[in-house]
This record gives structure tokens, C-alpha cells and sequence, in this order.
């Protein structure tokens, strides 16, 4: 099934590429993730309903509308670009006239992901090389400082990361990869989602050390 008909199923517009205006900013274009793909993903990892799912970078929203429609958990889509978001708030309108019997919330926010705060409950994060690796360690730090304080598992779901990520995730964190799913019939072999794991057993607060 096409992308523009996956997106009519959930009454949402996500299709197309936006680039930034300004070249030196550091958050990356917009460009949806395959809906091939994120079947892919999520044939083998399962969400359940204790998680909380943030979108970092999401655009139009589609993975938030998608992991919301299908697992019907909460999902938070943060998005730094004011067109897109505007796209995005008009989806969500959209998809709540046809999901009206799914009773987990969507939150859309506008801003930067690195002043995002952090919820006790946040637990599951997901990005599509949304920005910089400046910003990404900022983001990744901001989560390991929420769950210091509130001791809990979380993941970090990458979909094409970038070496930079994997660089610092691997060298400067606790995160361990749990489990890597390639997308059939790529041709890249970067295009593959890598799922981070932080156990909350192996979390070590600054009070601890």
C-alpha cells in the first residue's frame, strides 16, 4: 500500500520532504519515515501500556498518529518548525475524527527538543535524525537525568541513525542496542532502525556514585 493511502486510512497529510531555509540551522529536513518500514519495526518490537512514547523532530506527525493508532498508548510529537507544526495540529484534528474511540491523548509541542522536559513517565523515544549531534547529546543527557531521578527503563529507537549518534550512545552512555531491524528490500544498509536500551537496574544516580 502507498504512502498517500496509508495516510488517507488515518485521515492525515504526511507525505513529502521539507528542507530548512537557513542551512546553518541545526535541526535536519523533514522527511517522514516509510509506513513499510515502521510495520517492520514493530513486528518485532511490541509496545504495551506502560509506555509513553516521545517523537522527537515529528513533522506532520505520522509515526506519532501511527504508534498511537495502533498501540493506542500516549504519544508527545515535539516539532521546531512552525509550518510543520501547523501541518501537524491540522492532522491531529483529522485523525481524531477517526479515532475517536482511542482514549490515550496525543500532545503535540512546539519547540525546541532540547527544552523539552522530561517526564517521570516518558520511557520510549524515538528519532529520525531530527537535528544535530550537538543537540542529540543534549537530548540524551536531559533523559538520563529524569531517570536518575525517577529510576525506570527507557529506549531510544533510531531509525537511519547517524554514526554520530551511534558513536556517542555507544562511548558516553549507559544505553546498550537490544536489538537492530532492517527494512526489507533496502538497498542502504543504514537504513535499519537500532533500539537502545537502559535497563533501570544498570542506572547509577550521581547519589549513588
Amino acid at each position: 500500500m502507498g504512502e498517500r493511502k496509508q495516510d488517507q486510512l488515518l485521515g492525515i497529510r504526511t507525505a513529502g520532504i521539507r528542507e530548512w531555509k537557513d542551512r546553518r540551522v541545526q535541526y535536519n529536513r523533514y522527511e517522514a519515515t516509510p509506513y513499510q518500514a515502521l510495520d517492520k519495526l514493530f513486528q518485532s518490537y511490541k509496545l504495551n501500556n506502560t509506555n509513553k512514547v516521545v517523537d522527537f523532530g515529528c513533522g506532520r506527525g505520522r509515526v506519532t498518529f501511527y504508534i498511537h493508532n495502533r498501540f493506542k498508548l500516549p504519544v508527545t510529537g515535539i516539532e521546531v518548525n512552525d509550518q510543520t507544526y501547523e501541518e501537524a495540529l491540522e492532522n491531529k484534528a483529522r485523525y481524531r475524527q477517526k479515532a475517536k474511540h482511542i482514549s490515550a491523548p496525543i500532545q503535540l509541542k512546539y519547540g525546541l527538543a532540547e527544552h523539552y522536559k522530561v517526564k517521570e513517565v516518558d520511557n520510549c523515544f524515538y528519532f529520525f535524525n531530527p537535528f544535530s549531534i550537538q543537540i542529540f547529546k543534549k537530548v540524551v543527557n536531559n533523559i538520563l537525568r529524569s531517570v536518575e531521578k525517577e529510576k525506570r527503563t527507557v529506549d531510544l529507537i533510531l531509525y537511519y541513525p547517524m554514526p554520530e549518534y551511534k558513536k556517542f550512545l555507544q562511548t558516553s552512555t549507559p544505553f546498550t542496542i537490544i536489538n537492530k531491524v532492517r527494512v526489507p528490500g533496502a538497498k542502504d544498509q543504514n537504513e535499519k532502525f537500532i533500539i537502545y536500551r537502559l535497563r533501570e537496574e544498570d542506572i547509577v544516580s550521581t547519589d549513588d556514585s
